[in-house]
């Protein structure tokens, strides 16, 4: 979590989506069908039935909303952290969708008695949202009005996933309050209602229907702190005390490899731990470590050698990376490191090959050593056959 904001109010709003909802769609309908049955809207009218209605649910939505800030503020005090305005995302979607449900649960009140309308809405609700995780097709996490997940450090909720969730409600909730137009003809107005909500809902599905079960997230968004050129380290704020430390480690292995013909440089090294759920290949000029990791356990050069030899590809053959990576770590004084990774990666690819490959480059001068890495690095995406 590391005080990150949008993982604290995210997780916090995990089980409190369901029970706010639901507390919202039954309230309104005990008071809707409580107005109803007291004739309230037998009486002359002197406001209209929305302003009515507007009152009838003001304090219900601000109980809604009381039910999802209370769990944001107390996970927020607890971890010591100030939100943020792209943390708030979640949060202010679901204060949104308490709305709608409000109005869904307010017709339904006027037609159903209280003591039935109330509770089937609270547990319809409940499951209906509380479930939306766990079922399939995909698509109705992402309009339920409950986050899919907790956001990941490095992460923010996009817009565009936030949107279908309000679209969905609110268009079944405008449906239910066309009802109410002044129109003489009720087969007009029932028309014009199912029309707007299924509009809105069927956008709401083509938005998400293409979705995995993780929506479109936003990363690399953490506040970080960068030390040096060429190559420029980038580390989150709340380890940034070892950014300094991990551009040193990085110039000395960018110095080893140098004195054995390679010169590449990569413009900026970042903690990958920024990626979030998604996590990105390096590049020639932008190179992506867990240098927080590494920092913690103390194997900083051994990430960034590792982070030296990466392919254009995301699957080189084993052979040809396990060779590279035998010869980079003896350039750079790296075996022992390398043994235990090794070993808590059980790794079955056949290091005695590998090293004997890599003991005959070491023999070679430095220029055709140079020239056998840029090679490999090439050919180690190429299928064989």
């Amino acid at each position: 979590m590391y005080g990150y904001a949008p993982t604290v109010v995210s997780q916090s709003l995990q089980t409190a989506y369901a029970f706010a909802y639901a507390a919202a769609s039954s309230l309104a309908a005990w008071d809707s069908a409580t107005l109803r049955q007291s004739g309230v809207w037998d009486l002359a009218p002197a406001r209209s039935r929305y302003r009515v209605a507007a009152y009838a649910l003001a304090p219900v939505v601000l109980v809604a909303w009381l039910m999802l800030c209370l769990p944001a503020v107390v996970a927020l005090v607890t971890a010591g952290t100030m939100p943020t305005p792209g943390s708030l995302r979640p949060l202010g979607m679901a204060m949104s969708v308490c709305v709608p449900h409000a109005v869904i649960g307010f017709g339904v009140g006027l037609w159903v008695s209280r003591l039935l309308a109330a509770p089937l809405l609270a547990v319809t609700t409940w499951v209906l949202v509380a479930f939306s995780y766990s079922t399939e097709p995909f698509w109705l996490r992402h309009v339920s009005g409950q986050y899919p997940d907790y956001l990941m450090f490095g992460e923010l909720a996009s817009g565009i996933s936030l949107v279908p969730h309000v679209l969905f409600a609110g268009s079944v909730a405008a449906g239910v309050a066309l009802l109410w137009l002044p129109l003489r003809s009720a087969s007009a107005r029932a028309a014009l209602a199912v029309t707007v909500a299924l509009a809105g809902t069927f956008t709401a599905y083509t938005m998400t229907s293409t979705w995995n079960y993780n929506p479109p997230l936003l990363t690399g968004q953490a506040p970080s702190t960068c030390v040096g050129r060429n190559p420029e380290v980038c580390m989150p704020d709340f380890s940034a005390a070892g950014a300094r430390k991990a551009r040193n480690a990085a110039v000395g292995v960018l110095a080893d490899l140098r004195a054995a013909g390679i010169t590449r440089t990569p413009e900026k090294i970042v903690d990958r731990i920024e990626d979030g759920r998604y996590s990105r290949p390096s590049s020639d000029t932008v190179w992506r470590v867990d240098l927080t990791a590494a920092a913690a356990k103390g194997n900083l050069r051994y990430e960034l050698v590792r982070a030296a030899v990466h392919f254009p590809c995301s699957a080189p053959r084993p052979a040809t990376a396990s060779a590279m990576v035998e010869w980079a770590v003896v350039t750079t004084g790296e075996q022992h490191a390398h043994n235990a990774w090794l070993k808590q990666e059980q790794s079955l690819i056949d290091r005695e090959e590998a090293k004997r490959e890599a003991a005959r480059v070491h023999a070679l001068p430095a220029a055709e050593q140079a020239a056998w890495f840029e090679q490999s690095m090439s050919t180690g995406c190429k299928k064989a056959g």
